[in-house]
Parts: structure tokens; sequence; C-alpha cells
């Protein structure tokens, strides 16, 4: 009797066995048929956001100059709820923004002790609604006053969720903001550092010039109008190498005596061919690379142009298109 129960008993055993390995084939079997389901989505083909570093996101600021431009500047940031409003707090002028601002001279523009009472995107809309305290007040001059409004509408315009911008004052909409400019009705982008009147041309295009000083220097997009029907690229490139415009205080990284030859597009690339007959030290790489940057920027722009080439008398280089125009 004993001798069968022990035999029954190691039936069980074999067969538990049996069955603990049958399970363990058939979880590995899954395992197997899920890893053949994964697929490993190459970025350069998906058009994949990388993000360099973890938790932190490029995000784009808008400052002063000295000479009262406003100036675009990326800088990263730790990513969390309501990172609209955490960028325009980052611009509200305090000690320790204007200590890490002071390599690269510029300044704040919203003025000390404002504070962001309220901020709402609508979905639809794309209407970003955004109050301040009275201290959003106390500008300087209407310059300021202006800069301080482009600057808001500008970098909350960066986000792809906001077309738009409605300003308000301890929760109400108020007529201008301190003496002159209105803000009784939501804001675009448009016309940052305007040269001249905007109703002296047909068109206008933005060129990027050259601001701040010859090691601390850096990029600023300039609205120009044009005599011409629509903003196109031709007329963008044809500005550009003139030069900065007169009784201003812009450079140019594009040396004197060079011309431009051509500008054609080709499925969302411009290949823009310059003359550079006697002209020293322009195939040296940095001058090259600056040179690149003043046209890609420029062409950024326009949404057909989706890559550039340059071209020295018809001759491919190879030069790289900029991601930013500043990025501290």
């Amino acid at each position: 009797m004993i001798n069968r129960r022990i035999l029954i008993i190691g039936l069980i055993v074999i067969l538990g066995i049996t069955l603990v390995k049958l399970g363990t084939n058939l979880v590995e079997d899954d395992m197997a048929s899920v890893n053949d389901d994964i697929e490993i989505i190459s970025s350069d083909e998906y058009n994949i956001e990388i993000v360099e570093d973890e938790g932190m996101r490029r995000t784009v600021f808008y400052f002063k100059d000295s000479d009262g431009y406003l100036v675009p500047v990326m800088k990263r940031i730790p990513w969390e709820d309501g990172i609209a409003r955490t960028t325009i707090k980052n611009m509200i002028d305090t000690t320790e923004l204007r200590e890490s601002l002071t390599n690269t001279g510029l300044e704040p523009l919203l003025p000390m002790g404002t504070e962001i009472l309220g901020l709402s995107i609508d979905p639809e809309t794309e209407l970003c609604k955004i109050d301040f305290s009275q201290e959003i007040r106390n500008v300087d001059s209407q310059k300021d006053e202006e800069n301080l409004i482009k600057g808001v509408v500008y970098t909350l315009t960066e986000f792809p969720t906001i077309k738009e911008v409605q300003f308000m004052i301890e929760g109400q909409i108020v007529p201008v903001l301190n003496d002159t400019v209105a803000i009784n009705n939501p804001i675009a982008r448009e016309n940052i550092n305007l040269i001249g009147s905007e109703n002296d041309g047909s068109s206008k295009v933005v060129v990027y010039y050259k601001g701040g000083e010859e090691y601390n220097d850096y990029f600023i997009p300039v609205t120009i109008p044009t005599l011409a029907p629509m903003a196109n690229i031709y007329t963008a490139l044809d500005i550009l190498f003139e030069g900065p415009p007169v009784d201003t205080s812009l450079k140019s990284d594009i040396p004197s005596g060079i011309n431009l030859q051509g500008v054609e597009v080709k499925e969302g690339t411009a290949f823009v061919d310059i003359n550079v007959d006697g002209i020293q030290g322009l195939a040296d790489d940095m001058v090259l690379d600056d040179v690149m940057k003043n046209i890609g920027l420029t062409l950024s722009q326009f949404e057909e142009i989706e890559s550039v080439e340059l071209l020295l008398d018809g001759t491919a280089v190879n030069t790289s298109i900029p991601v930013f125009a500043n990025e501290y």
C-alpha cells in the first residue's frame, strides 16, 4: 500500500514538473511573439524630436538689448505643468535673471515685481489669456511698452498651441498697457523690430542681422517693408545682401563685395548661389558658417523652405543650417 502511495506521489511530482516546464515554454513563446511585434522606429524616418537632456525643454524667450531691439534667446528649462506660465515668469526682472544675462548684454522685458495672476489657453481658438498684476505697467517709455507686449506675444506664440494673446490686468481687459499701446484685443505676432513704418511698402520680410559687441554678439530679426506685392525669398535675400539699414547699429556677417547671383527652390531646398570673385578668406569655414547662418535664419520664415544649400560660384559647399538664432 505504501509503495502504491509512493508511486502515486512520484507521478504527481513528475506531472507537476512537466506542467511547470510547459508553462515556462508557453511564456517564452508568448514573449517571443511579443518581441517579434516590436518595431524600433528610426527618429530620422519619422521626424521624432530627440530630447538632449531628460526632463528639460528648449524654450524661446525674448529680451531686449541696449539699442532697444527684441532678441530671441533659446534656453533649457525643466519640464513642468504650466510651461507657458513658467516661461513668462522667467522673463520678469529679478536680480537672478539680470545676473544670468550679464554676459549676453541683454535685459529683462517685464518690470520687477510683476506677477502672473492667471493664464489659460483655449484649444479651439488657440487664444491665450494672460492676467498680470498692476506692476506690468511700470515701464519707462513707449518703446519699452511696445517691446514688452511684442516680447510676451512672440514668446507665448512660440508654443504651437498659441496663435494670439489677450492681455489682462487684475482680471480686466483694459484699453492700453500704460500710455499708448492698445491691448484691448487679442494680439498675434507681427512686425518684430520694425524698421520704418509698416505702411512704407506693400509687404514685409524678416531679415536677420547682428547686434551686440564683437565678442558678445547675437542675431536680431528685423522686419523691413518692401515694394514686392507679397513677401518672397528673392526679396528677403536681396535685402539681406544689401546690408543693414543705414542709421542703425545693426551689422552683418556677409563680407562686403559678395553678391547674390541667384536662388532656386527645388522640392523644398533653396539653392543660394553667391559670387565670391576676389573675396579673400571666404573659404574659411567660420566665415562660411556665419554667412550660412544669416541666409538660413532669414529663409526660415518661409514655410516652403525645408533646407538650404549654399553655392559658391555654382559649386556646392558643406555648411550647416542653424537650428536657432541665439542659444545660451
